[in-house]
């Protein structure tokens, strides 16, 4: 029989799409999710594609009970649910902290609790902070940059005092500005490349924050699938109670970025290539210059990236092109 997994934040752009690549290989699949950012539109075509075998829980991580609930019958857990963003952190620390601190806890309680045999969560880049090395390594960290940073460096110490306390096999994946379908180019904390894309389309000029030479490891949506689905099924000893870095392993600076979505939307529509972008103050939290080592991932995981930028930034720009 099929495994079962819960998929926490599973409305959400990352956590659809990983609800989606477990139901194509034939698990079956709970969704929980609160829908504060997650989208019904991500998960109502899977209800109706996957009748038998995908779950809707609508729930809150910050209600244990709601946790337990949504773990009924499951084996694994890819927990994703969290508040996003350092801009809003900076805003509201409070609720952030409540998301992503109180709601990790309970999650890892009732996983704990229902013997689950894996525990995967999202972990962050922002967990380097002010660290200077490049490319950066999984066990050289700074001091946190933002409360969200602050929040999401807990959930990696919470993680691996239950597995030393409880015996629970926990791997975090620590993700570098993920990139792709389903990602909201809406609202005020949209992130970059959806942001520029829907700006692009419309021919308007997007903000590029500082002087544009602030580079990312951006990653498209498909490699931190394989690298859940990494994590989820390796049965390597050395490789559990580990957290890695899920990027592509090369850096793009913002201008770069800029010049490479207006070649590629340009060939829909030529008038987007004389579209200017402006520039901004630099954001408050922002790191400059972010590159991820994904050596641990290859040795431990077998992680092979099948997307680069470019190739990410093609499909990107076709599902936007097709949903906006």
């Amino acid at each position: 029989m099929a495994e079962k997994i819960l998929v926490t934040g599973g409305a959400g752009f990352i956590g659809s799409n990983l609800c989606e690549a477990l139901l194509r290989r034939g698990n079956e699949v709970v969704c929980l999710d609160n829908f504060s950012t997650g989208k019904p539109e991500n998960v109502f075509p899977l209800l109706e594609a996957f009748p038998r075998t995908f779950r809707l829980v609508v729930g809150d991580i910050r209600e244990l009970d709601d946790c337990r609930k949504a773990l009924e019958g499951c084996s694994a857990v890819l927990h994703e649910a969290a508040l996003g963003s350092v801009p809003r952190s900076i805003k509201d620390p409070a609720t952030t902290n409540a998301v992503n601190i109180s709601g990790f806890l309970n999650m890892l309680i009732a996983a704990r609790d229902a013997k689950v045999r894996r525990f995967v969560y999202a972990a962050s880049s922002s967990t380097y902070g002010d660290s200077k090395a490049l490319p950066k390594v999984e066990d050289k960290i700074g001091r946190p940059l933002s409360p969200y940073a602050v929040t999401k460096f807990v959930n990696e110490l919470y993680a691996d005092v239950f597995a030393k306390t409880y015996g629970m096999s926990c791997i975090g994946l620590r993700y570098f500005n993920v990139f792709g379908r389903r990602q909201d180019p809406h609202g005020a904390y949209a992130a970059v490349i959806p942001l520029f894309v829907k700006k692009l389309l419309a021919h308007e000029s997007p903000t590029i924050n500082g002087d544009g030479n602030y580079s990312r490891d951006f990653t498209y949506v498909d490699n931190v699938i394989q690298m859940n689905l990494l994590a989820l099924e390796t049965a390597n000893p050395e490789a559990e109670n580990q957290v890695y870095n899920t990027a592509f392993g090369e850096r793009t600076t913002l201008n770069e970025l800029f010049a490479c979505l207006k070649e590629i939307l340009s060939a829909f529509d030529p008038a987007i290539a004389d579209v200017p972008a402006v520039h901004g103050p630099n954001r408050l939290g922002d790191i400059p210059h972010s590159l991820a080592s994904i050596e641990k991932a290859k040795r431990l995981l077998g992680y092979a990236p099948t997307h680069s930028l470019r190739d990410g930034l093609r499909e990107a720009c076709a599902w936007y092109r097709d949903h906006l």
